[in-house]
Parts: structure tokens; C-alpha cells; sequence
């Protein structure tokens, strides 16, 4: 077993993964909120694992040759961001409404919501289909698999680490101003991808 591939495949897919996004977002919520925390956790990881084996495999180039696939997952993933962020200004300006982990979502919804922002986010694919490939490909063949090991490997690290981490922060949210502080931010972030999809399909 190489190593360093394995080292090179978690640093890079840790530094892809790391950026503050739709999913780590939402397992942070879920996180804070001790709601379905590890099965979103778990979720992400799962998906990186796959889209990770699928470009190693070479569906990064067929990606690539069908760039159609990725603007009707921009359009999807845009519509979709801006709806989330919407509701997310909208309970922090509701009149009254004291956000708070009470506010728990069930089963199917936050397995749901996981598997829309993971999926309708054409970045997802680009980082680790494409991105993560084509690095992967310019390893001996004997070392992708290993490379392909060590991203998946730092994206369960991330998302676990983000599940887990939500629990420590969740003192800090017994006050109702940090649960309107995060709505805002989580807002931002949700519509600045939305617009950030729109403007690349422009």
C-alpha cells in the first residue's frame, strides 16, 4: 500500500470537501441539534464515496463530453438553493419565532434534504468527479484505488467531524439570537451558490 498515495488522496479531497457548502451547512444543524446528525453524516460520505470510485473509473470524462448533465443539475441545484435559503431568512425575520432544537425534522425529511443538497449541487460533482479524477489518473494504476481511499477516508473524516462538533456548539444555541445568526449565515451561504450556479449557466 502506497502512503503516500493514500496521503495525497486525503489531502486533496480534504481541501475540496473543507469549503463551507450546502451539506456542511446542514450536517452542522443537524450536528447542533442532535437530529439525525450521523445518518446525514453518513449520507455525504456515502455519496463522496461514490461520485469518488465514479470518476476514478472515468465517468469524469463522460461528464465532460455531456456538459448538458451539469446545467440541468445547475438548474435543479439553483431552484432548490434558493427555496432553502428563503426559508431560512424567513425564520429568522418571523415575528416571534424563537429558532431553537425544537425545531427537529423527521426521518425522511432530513434524509431527504441531505440527498437534494448533495445531489442538485453540480460543484459536488465537479470537485469529486472530475477534479478528484482526473488528479487520480495521473497516479501509477496500482495507486489510484489508494488515492481514491484517502479522499473518501477525509470526507467521512469531515462530515463526522461536523456531526460531532455541532454537538459541542450546542450550548451556545440555547440563545434564540444564535439560532437567528445562523439562519442568516446558512441564508447567504445557500443563495450565494444559487447565484453563483445562475451566473455560470449565463
Amino acid at each position: 500500500m502506497s502512503i503516500t498515495a493514500f496521503l495525497k488522496g486525503f489531502g486533496v479531497g480534504f481541501g475540496l470537501i473543507v469549503a463551507i457548502g450546502a451539506q456542511n451547512a446542514y450536517v452542522l444543524t443537524r450536528g447542533i441539534c442532535r437530529n439525525h446528525h450521523w445518518v446525514v453524516a453518513l449520507i455525504g460520505g456515502l455519496i463522496d464515496a461514490l461520485l469518488i470510485a465514479a470518476g476514478i473509473l472515468g465517468m469524469g470524462r463522460l461528464i465532460q463530453q455531456f456538459p448538458n448533465l451539469l446545467t440541468a443539475t445547475a438548474i435543479g441545484g439553483a431552484l432548490f438553493l434558493f427555496i432553502y435559503g428563503g426559508l431560512s431568512f424567513k425564520r429568522m425575520f418571523a415575528p416571534g419565532h424563537l429558532r431553537g432544537c425544537g425545531d427537529e425534522v423527521g426521518f425522511k425529511t432530513a434524509v431527504l434534504a441531505m440527498l437534494a443538497l448533495s445531489l442538485l449541487n453540480p460543484h459536488v460533482y465537479l470537485d469529486t468527479v472530475v477534479l478528484l479524477g482526473s488528479v487520480a489518473v495521473q497516479e501509477m494504476p496500482s495507486n489510484q484505488i489508494i488515492f481514491g481511499v484517502g479522499a473518501v477516508t477525509a470526507s467521512f473524516v469531515w462530515f463526522f467531524s461536523l456531526a460531532l462538533g455541532g454537538q459541542w456548539l450546542q450550548p451556545w444555541f440555547r440563545n434564540p439570537v444564535t439560532w437567528r445568526l445562523l439562519d442568516f449565515i446558512i441564508g447567504v451561504i445557500m443563495w450565494a451558490i444559487a447565484l453563483t450556479l445562475v451566473i455560470n449557466l449565463i
